[in-house]
C-alpha cells in the first residue's frame, strides 16, 4: 500500500486531481470544499482508501449528479473520517416514490454516496447532513460494512409534502453480506435503514443491522425488504412517525419501528427497543420462518398523541411469493399500544412468554368517532382484542395451528377480550394455555 499526500488546495479541482489515478490511500485536504458535479471514481477502481482530514464536502447550490461520490464495479474501497453536507435547502425538489420496477439508484439524484456492483466496500466514521435524498445507496454489491456513521436532517418530499422514503441508508438489488452497525440517525424524513429490491430482482442476503440509534424518523426506523438471513439486533429508537404532516398517507406509509416488506425469511429481530412510535412497533408483512425475540416497545402518551397508532406487532402476507408461517414471537414487551398487541394471520406461529400491558388505550370500540376505531367489516371485535387471530390480511391466510402460551395480556377489556378470533376461525383448533389476562 502507498499513500498520496499531496499539498493541494481545498478545492473541487484539487480533489479531482487526487482521484484522477486512484490507488493506495488518498488523504483529502482539510477544509470545507464545495462540489459542483458528481465525483465519479473510474469504473473498476480497486484497493483504495479515501480519508478525510477534517474535510467537509458540500454540494454547491448548482450541484448536478446522482451523488457527490459515485463508483461502479469498485473492489476493496474504504471511505472514512469525512463529512458530507448535501445542501438540502438549495437542492431539495419534490420527488415521487420510485416506480416498483425501477431501482432507486436509477431514480433519485442529489444523494450523498452511490456505490453500484461493488465487491468489498467499507464506510466508517462518515457524517452525512442535509442530504436532499439518500445519504447512501449501495446497489447489487457484496461485502459491505457501514460503521460509526451519522445521518441527520435528510430526505425529500413528494408533491403533496409527504415523505418519499428517502433520507437514510438504502441497500438494494441483491446486496449480499452486509453490516450496518453503531451508527446514529436523526431527523430523517423517510426510512432510516432500508433493504429493498425491485420485484423479481435478487433478494438482499446475509445481513446484520446492529446497535444503531434512531430519533425522529418520519417513516420506518428500519425496514427489511425482500431479504433472507438478516439479523436486526440491539437497535434503539424514539419518536418514530412524529413528523405528522409528512407521513405518507396516500401510499399507506404507516410509520414502523421495524418494518418488513416483500419476501423475508430466516431472519431474526431481537433485543431492539423503541419508545414513542406513532404507528406499529414491528410489522411482519412478508416475514416467515423467523423469530421476533426480546424486543421492547413503549408508548407513554395518551391515545390522541398517536394519530397513526396501531397494533404492536402485525403479521401480513402482501407478497404473493410467501405465506405467513412458522414465526416465533417470544419474550417481547409491548406497553401502551393504541389498539391490541398482536394481529395474526397464517399458520404454525408460536406466541410465548410475552408481556403486553396497557393495551387498547383508545378504548375501542366505544370511541369510534374520536380515535378511528374502525373494525374490519363483520369483525367488530378486531380492535378490542389483545391477540387477534384473523382469517385474512392482504390475502386470505386463516390463522391455524397457533400456540399462545404463558403471556401477560392486560388493558382495556383484556379480561374479556384477551384472545379472540375472526368468524370462521376456531380457537379450539389452536393451543392456548397459561395466559394471564386482566383489565
Amino acid at each position: 500500500m502507498f499513500f498520496l499526500l499531496f499539498l493541494v488546495l481545498p478545492s473541487e479541482q484539487g480533489i479531482r486531481s487526487l482521484l484522477a489515478h486512484p490507488g493506495g490511500t488518498i488523504i483529502l485536504p482539510t477544509g470545507r470544499i464545495e462540489i459542483h458535479s458528481e465525483i465519479r471514481l473510474p469504473d473498476g477502481t480497486h484497493d483504495l482508501t479515501i480519508q478525510g482530514n477534517q474535510t467537509t464536502l458540500r454540494a454547491a447550490a448548482d450541484f448536478t449528479g446522482r451523488a457527490l461520490f459515485t463508483c461502479r464495479a469498485c473492489r476493496n474501497i474504504t471511505i472514512q473520517n469525512l463529512a458530507i453536507d448535501g445542501n438540502r435547502s438549495a437542492l431539495e425538489k419534490p420527488v415521487p416514490l420510485a416506480p416498483t420496477d425501477v431501482p432507486f439508484s436509477h431514480f433519485y439524484r442529489n444523494n450523498g454516496i452511490l456505490i453500484e456492483d461493488a465487491t468489498g466496500f467499507r464506510l466508517e466514521r462518515v457524517d452525512f447532513a442535509n442530504i436532499a435524498n439518500f445519504a447512501l445507496i449501495v446497489s447489487h454489491s457484496n461485502g459491505v460494512d457501514i460503521l460509526h456513521i451519522s445521518v441527520s436532517n435528510s430526505g425529500s418530499r413528494n408533491a403533496r409534502g409527504r415523505n418519499n422514503t428517502s433520507g437514510g441508508v438504502l441497500l438494494e438489488q441483491g446486496t449480499d453480506h452486509f453490516t450496518i452497525a453503531d451508527s446514529v440517525f436523526h431527523d430523517i424524513r423517510g426510512n432510516g435503514v432500508w433493504t429493498h429490491s425491485c420485484y423479481q430482482s435478487p433478494r438482499n442476503l446475509h445481513g446484520k443491522i446492529e446497535k444503531n440509534d434512531f430519533t425522529n424518523i418520519g417513516r420506518d426506523a428500519i425496514q427489511v425488504g425482500h431479504a433472507s438471513d438478516v439479523l436486526v439486533l440491539g437497535n434503539t429508537g424514539r419518536r418514530i412517525g412524529f413528523m405528522l404532516d409528512e407521513v405518507d398517507l396516500e401510499n399507506l406509509g404507516t410509520p414502523v419501528g421495524i418494518d418488513t416488506a416483500g419476501k423475508v425469511d430466516h431472519s431474526t429481530y431481537q433485543d431492539n427497543r423503541f419508545e414513542e412510535v406513532d404507528g406499529k412497533c414491528i410489522d411482519l408483512d412478508g416475514f416467515f420462518d423467523g423469530a421476533i425475540r426480546g424486543n421492547t416497545c413503549i408508548n407513554r402518551g395518551h391515545p390522541e398523541d398517536y394519530p397513526y397508532g396501531n397494533f404492536g406487532i402485525a403479521l401480513n402476507n402482501s407478497s404473493i411469493e410467501m405465506e405467513s408461517k412458522n414465526i416465533l414471537i417470544e419474550g417481547n414487551t409491548l406497553d401502551g399500544m393504541k389498539f391490541g398487541a398482536i394481529f395474526v394471520v397464517g399458520s404454525g406461529h408460536r406466541i410465548l412468554h410475552n408481556t403486553m400491558i396497557h393495551l387498547n388505550e383508545a378504548h375501542c370500540n366505544e370511541t369510534h368517532a374520536k380515535f378511528g376505531c374502525i373494525a374490519i367489516v363483520n369483525e367488530p371485535g378486531f380492535l378490542e382484542s389483545g391477540i387477534y387471530l384473523a382469517a385474512r390480511a392482504n390475502r386470505p391466510g386463516p390463522s391455524e395451528n397457533i400456540t399462545i402460551e404463558d403471556n401477560v395480556i392486560s388493558g382495556w377489556k383484556m379480561a374479556k377480550y384477551c384472545v379472540r378470533a375472526a368468524p370462521g376461525i376456531l380457537l379450539s383448533d389452536d393451543y392456548i394455555k397459561g395466559n394471564r389476562c386482566s383489565e
